[in-house]
């Protein structure tokens, strides 16, 4: 069960640079929620913050306290600010909880219904500041938001009922950023447009920031997407906010696939450097001869004279059980000495097993289970999900920082 994380600060600082290169003048909101997608949130939030972002976005008010912390401990008291992208729990106590934590650590909630208001109007109550709050506008995506038209006008209007709440920002999000037609993109920047004017026809209630968007926002070519951050930004300057886009998987190195056979190429896919390598070392090695049967219900027979060698990972750390063989199919792999090392049978709760035969490898030589030669896309193409999925599940005993300035071994993503 002993792995390491590295996360490379170089790569992370290309991966930003190649994303404000795209956006020009609109700057980023990082985004760190779920652990920041498997990197270690409190790892990568001072490496946003010496990067200069303005913002980073976290799952809920438990994660970005801790976030807090671990900027504070680094050398960054005051910034950068903390959304809380999701909204407040629906559970009485636990949305109390939340509004107390959110006041304490200076973190801005995203509200998404007019319900959620009391409990942070409670919590900031009893000090001599306002808590800023960001409102989402269900926009078309029908997820989390608050619907345009009446229901929209009918919180603005209960807002006014809590003067120590602020509307600092309004929000949506993308359904479809990754087709390349834009159609519904364009759609729900419509309503966005309209319902932001609806908020903003008050003076008390004018928003400093608008933010959208995600990493296939950035990576999408086609000429209908590539307008779109463009208007948004104008249009958002014009009505005196400041626009932002958030960013989440690409400043970590990888981007989803656009539609099938979109005609457009990615922008920001061919620019990207994953940031994380997460590797092991080698626990035992197993000569075993021709027939051997290996593995949880025997679904690999050996049909030669195999070298095997022990990794004390399995599918708890992140190593999916998808990715096992059996003889007829083949499953992933993991990289030793610069060779692939292919997985052979079943990938247990804490080991897998790989044919080393034609690998010089011993006890405690190094590993990489994911890293140049052995991507999280490599892996959730295999495994029949996303990249987000693969580095969202990984559990490692060990992170680490290679810091800027420090030689490291990844490569681009071809």
């Amino acid at each position: 069960m002993s792995s390491t994380i590295t996360i490379s600060e170089p790569h992370l600082r290309q991966n930003i640079a190649a994303a404000r290169r795209i956006l020009g003048e609109t700057d980023l909101l990082a985004v760190i929620k779920a652990d920041a997608y498997g990197h270690g949130a409190a790892l990568c939030a001072p490496l946003f913050a010496r990067a200069g972002l303005p913002w980073l976005g976290v799952t809920d008010a438990l994660e970005g306290a801790e976030v807090r912390k671990a900027l504070q401990a680094a050398g960054f008291p005051e910034g950068p600010r903390i959304l809380i992208m999701t909204a407040p729990p629906g559970d009485p106590d636990e949305a109390n909880e939340a509004a107390e934590l959110a006041v304490a650590h200076n973190l801005t909630p995203i509200v998404s219904a007019a319900s959620q208001l009391a409990p942070l109007a409670r919590a900031v109550a009893g000090t001599p500041h306002t808590l800023p709050i960001h409102v989402e506008i269900d926009s078309g995506m029908s997820r989390q938001g608050v619907p345009p038209g009446p229901v929209l006008r009918a919180f603005g209007e209960a807002l006014l009922h809590y003067p120590k709440l602020h509307i600092d920002g309004v929000c949506t999000h993308l359904a479809s950023a990754e087709c390349t037609d834009a159609q519904q993109t364009l759609e729900q920047l419509q309503r966005f447009a309209m319902s932001s004017g609806d908020l903003s026809a008050r003076a008390d209630l004018m928003p400093a920031w608008r933010h959208l968007g995600n990493t296939s926002t950035l990576d999408n070519a086609s000429p209908a997407a590539a307008e779109i951050i463009q208007h948004f930004a104008l249009q958002t300057a014009q009505d005196g906010a400041t626009p932002i886009v958030r960013c989440g998987l690409g400043l970590y190195g990888y981007s989803l696939p656009l539609e099938p056979d979109a005609p457009n190429e990615a922008r920001l896919h061919s620019q990207l450097h994953p940031v994380l390598t997460w590797t092991t070392t080698v626990t035992a090695i197993e000569d075993v001869p021709a027939g051997a049967r290996i593995g949880y219900s025997a679904t690999y027979t050996a049909r030669r004279p195999m070298r095997l060698a022990l990794l004390p990972v399995g599918y708890a750390d992140g190593l999916r059980r998808s990715l096992s063989s059996t003889n007829d199919e083949p499953g992933g792999w993991v990289m030793i000495g610069g060779h692939k090392a292919p997985v052979v049978g079943r990938i247990s709760m804490n080991l897998t097993t790989v044919d080393v035969t034609h690998i010089d490898c011993g006890p405690g030589t190094p590993v990489t289970l994911l890293g140049p030669g052995a991507t999280a896309e490599d892996h959730a193409r295999l495994a029949h999900c996303l990249p987000y999925e693969i580095l969202c599940g990984l559990r490692a005993t060990y992170r680490v920082v290679l810091p800027d300035g420090a030689p490291t071994a990844g490569h681009a993503i071809a």
